[in-house]
């Protein structure tokens, strides 16, 4: 009898301990050594195949591989699409999200974010022979996005009667366009930056509309409650803005030299909702 009660205790005691590892998110993660980053791996400069080692890179992964250096652990990289980002995040697949994730109120409700690490424009073209100058030229019109993102959900909200069809991913997005198929795009400044450069020398120049539709904060999504894993990030993200480390993973992949040649404008900071 006595045995029985004390392998009871210890089954009992084993149970307690993983649910308390489960509901601690950050010590789960250090236990195991890896950090599972959920990212896109389609959306230059943001994460995207290295042309040369097919190794995924970007302003995303470097953020992501900061995060896991400071835990001490491993960053694994697992590629999702994009209205794939929260269900894979709340079903546990991946511990963080750093992929293009804009903040709304509608995703705060569901997931936790960081500050703000990056901050984009989110944009709407159209190819030139159609001669479009603004958004509201759009009206009416087939406009394409990527499938549950904020630039869907802002092409339905600025733009009069458009009528929004969903993409996957950004490469298919810029092949509608360039196909006819669509008659504008609504997607994030960045990659319109690089998809305008690309598309000069091409049989379909594109021209950017102005002005933005809207700026949107982006952050690292969590699970909600997990207070410590969110603290930390946090502290990661306010180091590497204090340290410079934040500014030189932007012009890395974003500044002066590169295709998008643009310059740092914010500093990371809480996304107020």
């Amino acid at each position: 009898m006595r045995k029985l009660t004390l392998a009871s205790f210890a089954l009992t005691a084993a149970a307690l301990f993983s649910q308390a590892a489960h509901a601690d998110q950050l010590a789960d993660i250090k236990q195991r050594g890896t950090l599972v980053c959920g990212t896109l791996g389609t959306a230059e400069p943001f994460s995207y195949p290295n042309p040369q080692t097919r190794e995924t890179q970007g302003y995303d992964v470097d953020f992501c591989a900061a995060v896991a250096k400071a835990l001490g652990v491993k960053l694994e990289l697992k590629l999702i699409s994009v209205p794939a980002r929260i269900p894979e995040l709340l079903q546990g697949r991946v511990d963080v999200l750093a992929a293009n994730l804009g903040w709304t109120p509608e995703r705060a409700q569901q997931i936790a974010f960081s500050d703000s690490y990056f901050v984009s424009n989110q944009m709407a073209a159209a190819r030139r022979a159609d001669k479009l100058k603004t958004p509201a030229d759009l009206s009416g019109k087939r406009v394409a996005a990527a499938k549950g993102s904020t630039s869907e959900a802002g092409a339905r909200k600025h733009i009069p009667n458009v009528q929004t069809v969903s993409f996957e991913d950004t490469p298919s997005i810029f092949l509608a366009l360039q196909q006819g198929k669509v008659d504008g795009v609504v997607i994030s400044e960045l990659t319109l930056v690089a998809w305008k450069k690309d598309a000069e020398a091409s049989a379909v120049p594109i021209d950017v509309l102005q002005p933005a539709l809207f700026a949107e904060p982006w952050g690292i999504g969590m699970r909600k409650g997990e207070t410590a894993l969110i603290s930390k990030v946090n502290e990661v993200l306010a180091g590497m803005e204090k340290s410079g480390e934040a500014q030189k993973i932007f012009d890395k992949y974003l500044g002066t030299g590169t295709k998008f040649n643009l310059h740092r404008t914010f500093k990371i900071e809480p996304i107020k909702g």
